[in-house]
């Protein structure tokens, strides 16, 4: 429901606007923007601006094409509602015109206060920043500024076609994440937020984007911290000749009766299908590749060179990554291992199914040995770096867990009820409440440690992290020091 205190201030704003936009930010669901003054909803202590354009819609002769600037704007508008997630397979209501973010701030409060800028995850073909789960009043209510975005996903994000492709590169979806970032910096003084504070945060995907991000040049002043939580750090780009015969056999499926189509001409619905089709065979048809303007290099090359910007980081991954349910998937994975199945159990002497042998192997292949690695070289250059490893499972779900990618979400937004979140117990508030404190410290000041809080050593010079686990949080060497030296290369 919407605040009485918003209608008011609609009200007041209609009548007076230039006498509302001299006040301090705070006093007001209210922001002047380029693209004209935006109207929020308070709910509670926290006001919402949902739906705010950070780019024009990239249809029609817009479509793969690099973000363009919104039109400017004196009007006043309505950010009520989430706008349409983008276009993917998976979810009614997404549409191409998707360059939106969502902003919350505490209400009352006046800046400058510190940014966090959330990407979220889905494999470059799925998600949405319009989650309920990515909420960001829990954030909101310890005094900052949550910016969550929406980029382009799946062909429309990262096609590689030489007519298409302008400028060297098909990562429209990087190219939308950048241009997001700007608007932050253009922006966000107007909702209270300090734009030479800003940190960037997110899983999986969002982590990859964010790594790549640090290793942007077109990136390198735009954001101040970073957060990369599950980074498949050691996972290689795509080279330009892949990515292109991906983007011929795309063509070549969206075509009708043999005849040669032009993409752009193309509804959606055959755009859809066409991605159905190339994602049966390879779920990583479409992701960042590299280009010569924005990735140029792998995330763990670029870290090894010192290419990064040498900004203050938390890494880290969860303790189960994934898990492995057809017996096809199982083979594949231990396959893709190089080791027989009777020298992986020596490795994990606890675990008894193929598939939760699997899993523990892909966990460490892919995420807990690379982010060792990204600590390592990111520390290595004086850096403050902070790694973890996440092993808290709701007490709810211990009888029977679910997949852990992403599980750490939950708590760090704080959000219960909503699709994709449980209810969580007292214990699970506590160490929602003492995760989400690391991670607000940390935006403020790029040191995750505070009062009431386990001390968490950095990372320079050893490999110490932070676990969490159910029975405690806890700095530490890693207890998988050794199996993990054996998955280096």
């Amino acid at each position: 429901m919407r605040s009485l205190l918003a209608l008011a201030v609609a009200s007041a704003l209609l009548c007076c606007a230039g006498l509302a936009a001299a006040q301090p930010v705070g006093q007001f669901p209210f922001a002047l923007t380029r693209e004209g003054q935006m109207l929020g909803a308070v709910e509670g202590e926290v006001a919402s601006f949902k739906g705010l354009a950070y780019a024009a819609p990239p249809v029609g002769p817009l479509r793969w094409r690099p973000p363009q600037a919104t039109a400017e704007s004196s009007e006043m508008r309505t950010a009520y509602d989430y706008a349409a997630p983008c276009l993917q397979p998976s979810l009614p209501g997404a549409s191409e015109d998707c360059l939106t973010l969502n902003v919350f701030r505490p209400f009352g409060v006046d800046g400058p206060l510190p940014v966090m800028v959330f990407i979220h995850g889905g494999g470059f073909v799925a998600g949405t920043a319009n989650d309920p789960l990515f909420d960001g009043a829990k954030l909101a209510q310890a005094g900052l500024i949550v910016v969550t975005v929406n980029y382009r996903l799946g062909p429309l994000g990262w096609l590689s076609l030489p007519a298409l492709s302008e400028g060297g590169s098909g990562n429209f979806g990087l190219m939308d994440q950048i241009a997001a970032m700007h608007w932050v910096h253009d922006n966000i003084a107007a909702f209270g937020g300090d734009p030479v504070n800003v940190t960037l945060f997110g899983s999986g995907a969002g982590a990859t984007s964010i790594a790549l991000l640090m290793l942007c040049g077109q990136a390198r002043d735009l954001f101040q911290k970073a957060i990369l939580q599950s980074v498949p750090g050691r996972a290689r780009l795509r080279s330009r000749q892949e990515a292109e015969a991906v983007g011929r056999q795309f063509v070549a499926a969206i075509g009708q009766d043999g005849k040669e189509t032009d993409p752009r001409a193309v509804g959606r619905g055959r755009l859809l299908a066409a991605e159905k089709k190339l994602l049966v065979k390879s779920a990583r048809s479409f992701a960042p590749m590299a280009d010569e303007m924005l990735a140029t290099e792998d995330i763990a090359a670029g870290f090894a060179a010192g290419h990064e910007s040498r900004i203050p980081l938390i890494i880290g991954s969860n303790d189960d990554e994934t898990r492995f349910d057809s017996e096809l998937d199982v083979k594949d994975e231990l396959a893709s291992s190089g080791n027989g199945s009777d020298d992986l159990r020596k490795l994990y002497p606890d675990v008894a199914r193929p598939s939760d042998l699997a899993a523990r192997f892909y966990t460490d292949k892919v995420y807990s040995e690379p982010a060792r690695l990204l600590a390592r070289l990111h520390a290595s250059g004086g850096a403050p770096t902070f790694r973890y490893r996440f092993a808290y499972i709701p007490e709810a779900r211990r009888g029977s867990p679910e997949e852990g990618h992403g599980r750490e979400l939950q708590f760090i937004f704080g959000v219960e009820g909503v699709p994709g979140a449980g209810i969580f117990s007292g214990r699970d508030r506590e160490v929602a409440s003492r995760l989400r404190a690391y991670w607000i410290n940390f935006a403020r000041s790029g040191d995750p440690n505070g009062p009431d809080l386990p001390h968490w050593d950095a990372a320079a010079g050893s490999d110490r992290l932070l676990l969490i686990t159910n029975d405690r949080i806890t700095s530490g060497d890693d207890p998988w020091q050794e199996r993990l030296d054996r998955f280096e290369r």
